[in-house]
């Protein structure tokens, strides 16, 4: 089983959650405002180790729109499969507006299209 170290905690993860659900099951309360389809950015982490070579095309255009590619990835577009160790960037507890209201459920698969491509393939379509 992979492991997953957020704040110095480490937890065990069953292969192929999504990192989002993961970042909850370990009990944080990540942002998914949009239910974890990658429309709000409110799931965003970064990564100290074992960031993840590919992303969703859905992923990447939403981190170019939103002006974050390079600094921070989607936890609801990722899924875990290898260690890693995050930092959730937006949670209930550093937003009291949400009352702890971090959003609906994401679904247990990536949405909406759950494909991943290597990153420098990712650049390369969008002529970088």
């Amino acid at each position: 089983m992979p492991k997953l170290t957020i704040q110095d905690q480490t937890f065990e993860v069953e292969a192929g959650t999504r990192l989002v659900l993961a970042i909850e099951q370990a009990g944080v309360k990540i942002g998914h405002r949009c239910g974890g389809n990658a429309r709000c950015t409110t799931c965003r982490v970064t990564f100290q180790e074992g960031e993840p070579e590919q992303m969703t095309e859905t992923e990447y255009n939403k981190l170019k729109q939103v002006n974050l590619y390079g600094q921070a990835r989607l936890a609801c577009q990722i899924v875990v499969d290898h260690d890693m160790n995050v930092t959730p960037l937006v949670t209930a507890e550093n937003n009291p507006a949400w009352n702890g209201d971090t959003g609906p459920t994401p679904a247990t698969e990536v949405t909406p299209d759950p494909n991943t491509y290597s990153i420098p393939e990712l650049e390369k379509k969008a002529g970088q």
